[in-house]
């Protein structure tokens, strides 16, 4: 199977942004946290889930020809930026809770330490990865602890848009998660 590329999935502010900063010379150091404010459904905890796609996505993060054709064609980005881009290697440091901890509100699942172009560069993505991962993790340790021993099924590639990164990735949390099958119809 051919690898999704993500390199363009981002809010297009996050390019806006770091072109800005790249323009005005500013690339100091700046962190941010991943967290979220509050459970949705009021279970009370969140399972946290995605390291292993977040790491993979920040280690092959790269531009090619293609996404500078595109984001060249916005008309809104310098040269100069664009040529960052296409030698663009993150740089920073990350720092996590271990996959499958227990996650409560308001505290720090992932912080990022960056180069603010690199940091900004990866928001969407990181957003993107944790909240659906963790969100499956969760429903699954839900389900599997309101099922008391007996066998889960999972059926949610039904419902996921086509063969893609999220839902095969909440595929692979469900299945180290308990779920006795998985079932692909």
């Amino acid at each position: 199977m051919e690898q999704e590329k993500f390199e363009l999935l981002a809010d297009f502010y996050e390019f806006t942004m770091s072109n800005g900063y790249f323009l005005r010379n500013q690339n100091e150091i700046a962190y941010f946290d991943v967290f979220f404010r509050k459970v949705p459904d009021g279970g009370g905890y969140a399972i946290v889930a995605g390291l292993e796609q977040i790491i993979d996505y920040v280690q092959n993060l790269r531009f090619s020809k293609e996404d500078i054709e595109y984001l060249e064609k916005q008309k809104i980005f310098s040269k100069e930026y664009l040529e960052y881009l296409q030698n663009f290697k993150f740089t920073g440091d990350i720092w996590a809770v271990p996959e499958g901890s227990v996650v409560f509100p308001n505290e720090p699942l992932i912080t990022v330490r960056a180069p603010i172009i690199e940091a900004q560069l990866l928001e969407t993505m990181l957003l993107l990865i944790i909240n659906y991962q963790s969100l499956i993790a969760t429903k699954t340790s839900r389900i599997v602890r309101a099922a008391k021993g007996r066998s889960v099924m999972e059926f949610g590639a039904r419902r996921a848009h086509r063969n893609s990164c999220c839902n095969l990735w909440g595929k692979s949390f469900h299945y180290r998660r308990s779920c006795a099958e998985l079932l692909v119809l």
